[in-house]
């Protein structure tokens, strides 16, 4: 049961990922860099943070090796300066979380994981499940402060619908995964 919640998650995430890339890519370099007053500042650091963050949690639960790009060493890293980079990145790293949570078997999430914060020295011990779904949580988190930067700048119709129930819909209507 719970590994179905996952599967749903993992490409919720990858869904909505390409949806806010999709608006970003609209946007002129200058509003995407422009400090708005998120936590990162502009979609561009944003962005960047999801990225570097994503392959942090996903060094942690699948090992650095399943990481399509270097981990990054601060959480406030910028890994591409230039969007299309960053867009091709983002789509390989979720094509790979997709492919590792929908590969996990459901015994999986009963396991530990350990790891060290960015921040700090000290070990962590974590349930599995409880690190995805801090995992999937911060991806939605920092994907709301970009929705709202993109509301900022371009008004209700530069940020797309990026609610779970609307990417169920669109696996029951067959246009995601």
């Amino acid at each position: 049961m719970i590994k179905a919640h996952f599967d749903t998650f993992a490409g919720y995430n990858a869904w909505a990922n390409a949806r806010l890339y999709e608006a970003a890519a609209r946007l002129a370099d200058a509003d995407y860099r422009r400090d708005g007053g998120a936590f990162f500042g502009s979609v561009h650091r944003t962005l960047n943070h999801l990225l570097g963050t994503d392959r942090v949690w996903f060094s942690r639960c699948a090992g650095v090796e399943a990481v399509q790009g270097p981990v990054p060493a601060s959480l406030d890293a910028v890994l591409f300066e230039e969007f299309a980079p960053l867009r091709q990145a983002r789509e390989k790293e979720d094509a790979a979380i997709l492919a590792y949570v929908r590969g996990l078997p459901e015994s999986a999430y009963a396991g530990l994981i350990r790891y060290r914060r960015v921040s700090t020295p000290i070990e962590h011990t974590q349930a599995r499940a409880e690190a995805m779904a801090h995992w999937f949580n911060h991806q939605t988190h920092h994907r709301g402060q970009a929705h709202a930067l993109l509301t900022q700048i371009g008004g209700l119709d530069a940020a797309p619908e990026l609610d779970l129930l609307f990417y169920t819909r669109a696996v029951a209507a067959g246009q995601a995964v």
